[in-house]
């Protein structure tokens, strides 16, 4: 059994996503599997997480993440529609890893069509390590703006990586 990670619980003291919406003029409709994950990046964000932006009382958040100019925005709400905080964040540090794992998910989509049980479990090891990479990178980019754990870093990745088909 392996020791959690630094960060990787939820945070059951701070505040949490209720909702979260992408911007419709940000993202582009893409393969079945791509909004696939999105669904469930966004189900699976809002059923658990740890979301807290610094500064501000623990409290619901929604969130609203778009492309504006090539960067990447997290315009923060609370339930009640009051506005918290808005980041915008330059998605330079996340665009190789991103397209790595665009690169590296349209091999594993692949592979679940054609290849054998081992093959698939290769390339979805590398998928989930490129996956991780980006979700690391994400938390580096949040500190001392949005407190998060590695799972909530994984699903946002996840929905980073569905705004890179239009930002």
């Amino acid at each position: 059994m392996s020791e959690p990670q630094p960060g990787s619980e939820p945070q059951s003291s701070g505040g949490r996503l209720v909702d979260v919406v992408l911007d419709e003029a940000s993202i582009a409709r893409s393969t079945p599997e791509v909004e696939h994950d999105r669904a469930v990046a966004i189900y699976d964000l809002i059923e658990e997480n740890a979301f807290q932006p610094v500064g501000q009382p623990a409290a619901n958040y929604v969130l609203r993440l778009s492309v504006v100019e090539k960067k990447l925005v997290f315009q923060i709400r609370t339930e009640d529609d009051r506005e918290v905080v808005t980041h915008v964040l330059s998605l330079s540090p996340l665009r190789k890893i991103v397209k790595d794992y665009d690169l590296i998910c349209e091999s594993y989509y692949e592979a679940i069509r054609h290849a054998t049980p081992s093959q698939i479990e290769a390339i979805d090891m590398g998928r989930r390590g490129v996956h991780n990479e980006g979700s690391a990178v994400l938390m580096e980019r949040l500190a001392g703006k949005i407190e998060v754990d590695m799972q909530t870093a994984r699903r946002l990745f996840t929905l980073v990586y569905a705004l890179h088909w239009k930002g």
